[in-house]
């Protein structure tokens, strides 16, 4: 049976996070506000059935997110616009990112696409992953009717 690994997720995020806005800044310069990349929070947790990812996302209309399921994986992508601007005499701070984020999530092996599940509601995504089922032990027979048979071919003793 597939099961979720737990590690110390909310620590791994801030983590992560932390890294993407020393290297953001690195590599942009600094001064600017990161609009070519950011990553939501993400939250995932499992059911006795299936495995839920959340993505927080407001402000981007659902006609603008972009799921995506090949080879094992799942892509979410979508693009925040910055709606509003301002005087540069007004101009006091933007934390709020905007711009692109792709984001990519491995899912256990047997997963198709007829088990994975999207709802958007309130700026709010989850994906719903049905958790395989564990493949039952099969009994084989050994030579059933021929005595000292492996794999249809005789033994010779």
């Amino acid at each position: 049976m597939a099961t979720l690994v737990r590690y110390p997720l909310r620590e791994l995020a801030h983590w992560q996070n932390d890294v993407e806005r020393l290297m953001g800044t690195f590599l942009r310069g600094a001064g600017t506000n990161g609009d070519d990349r950011w990553a939501p929070p993400l939250d995932v947790w499992e059911t006795e059935d299936e495995l839920v990812y959340a993505f927080d996302l407001p402000g981007i209309p659902e006609d603008k997110i972009a799921i995506e399921f090949e080879e094992g994986s799942l892509t979410v992508s979508a693009e925040r616009e910055r709606t509003e601007k301002v005087s540069q005499d007004r101009f006091y701070r933007f934390e709020r990112r905007h711009g692109s984020f792709r984001r990519t999530i491995g899912l256990p092996q047997g997963v198709g696409e007829k088990d994975i599940r999207a709802d958007y509601k309130d700026g709010v995504l989850e994906l719903h992953v049905t958790k395989p089922k564990a493949p039952e032990p099969r009994r084989i027979q050994i030579g059933k009717g021929s005595k000292g048979t492996i794999e249809g071919k005789a033994s010779k003793a």
